[in-house]
């Protein structure tokens, strides 16, 4: 291929990519939730080890919300969901 040229694959992969966008779920502190609660919740809907569920909610404890995982819109929903269901503010947002 000569420099300067785009094939028609490059361009459809280049378009595939703008058009996947990363999500987080972010999970907001409350005073009505326990360490307890959102440890099991993130360990049962986010599949997350019960070292990483305790730092995820130490780290939304002290700073009032925290992005516990990131993935595709898709994945992640259906989670958000669950998490919102058992009674913690969470919410889906488009990574920066």
């Amino acid at each position: 291929m000569a420099l300067g040229t785009e094939t028609l694959e490059d361009t459809e992969v280049d378009v595939l990519t703008d058009l996947e966008k990363t999500f987080q779920i972010v999970v907001w502190n409350d005073e009505v939730n326990t360490f307890e609660w959102v440890i099991e919740t993130l360990i049962d809907v986010c599949g997350h080890s019960e070292e990483q569920a305790e730092q995820c909610a130490m780290l939304i404890h002290t700073k009032g919300k925290y992005a516990v995982k990131n993935g595709s819109y898709d994945e992640l929903k259906p989670q958000v969901d669950a998490i919102t269901d058992r009674g913690i503010g969470a919410t889906l947002e488009v990574m920066a």
